[in-house]
């Protein structure tokens, strides 16, 4: 079988990557940079140009499944022009990927698609479904939207479609985890506001999986990405304070202080969103690093 891959040179596109190659799985990835593009045997690139429409239609040839990652960092201070980014990066992506199919031959039976828990609405109480239609009344609700219904539209082409719905990733080597674990290891780490809020988590070689899981089984539809035990806000900083055996007794950064520094963007902080795995594990698929203590141990130590 033949994948291929938007953002793979990402966080989660190297880690995805690496286990569809160990799988056997060959990989045609698109990518905006022509210094990354490399031809190997069962591993090629290929250029695109999301603004300009440019995509080298060679990137198809003999593809059966995308797994589209592509899409800028929302962990960047939300100008008005950012914002922009943000959503085009995902929506015009998603709109050439389209395009170019429904105009060319090709072998395309399924699209599988990076989305966000972002879509739910916060809240302390509520556990978040698939199934769940409420979206939150946030720029980031309305960009997993506009995201989603972009890729909704492949199923006109008789092209199944899953969207993967991606909670907090933890990784060794970037991401939130790295942003979180640096002031705990100075001894100044500290939870956000109330710290009740819930952050539903995912190790990132467990995301990597589910979307091999999902290309293995040929699933179709929306699946929550995260661990089936979410924690809150300070149990995830004392938790990785722990790990790291550090003294954890700052007070909670207050959330006036973080709209402050970060703008708009301060609502990944204290957005709260209890997400539930139940349908994925219903499907099949176990996680190796369920409990969040197992992740940072093998992450953080």
């Amino acid at each position: 079988m033949k994948v291929l891959v938007t953002g793979a040179t990402g966080l989660v596109g190297n880690e995805l990557v690496d286990l569809l190659l160990q799988n056997g799985i060959s990989v045609n990835y698109l990518s905006t940079s022509k210094s990354k593009l490399v031809s190997e045997s069962n591993y090629k690139g290929f250029y695109w140009n999301i603004n300009s429409g440019e995509i080298d239609k060679n990137a198809f040839d003999e593809v059966e499944v995308i797994i589209h990652l592509a899409g800028a960092t929302v962990a960047k201070r939300w100008t008005k022009f950012y914002k922009e980014e943000i959503i085009n990066s995902r929506t015009l992506s998603t709109r050439l990927l389209y395009q170019t199919l429904a105009k060319n031959q090709n072998q395309v039976k399924h699209i599988i698609s990076a989305s966000a828990i972002g879509i739910y609405p916060s809240s302390l109480n509520e556990i978040y479904a698939e199934t769940d239609k409420s979206v939150d009344d946030s720029f980031l609700g309305e960009v997993v939207v506009k995201w989603e219904e972009e890729v909704t539209k492949f199923e006109r082409l008789n092209i199944m479609v899953s969207k993967v719905r991606i909670g907090l990733v933890l990784a060794k080597n970037g991401g939130a985890l790295q942003e979180m674990s640096t002031p705990i290891k100075l001894g100044i780490g500290s939870g956000f506001g109330t710290g009740k809020q819930y952050q539903s988590w995912i190790h990132i070689h467990d995301l990597a999986t589910i979307f091999y899981f999902i290309v293995s089984n040929k699933l179709s539809g929306i699946y929550n990405a995260v661990s089936p035990y979410p924690v809150t806000n300070n149990e995830l900083t004392k938790s990785i304070a722990k790990v790291l055996n550090k003294t954890y007794f700052f007070p909670n950064v207050p959330k006036f202080m973080m709209k402050l520094v970060l703008g708009e963007m301060h609502q990944i902080l204290f957005s709260s969103q209890n997400v539930s795995a139940r349908k994925i594990l219903d499907k099949g698929f176990q996680f190796k690093y369920a409990s969040l203590e197992k992740a940072l141990q093998n992450l953080l130590k």
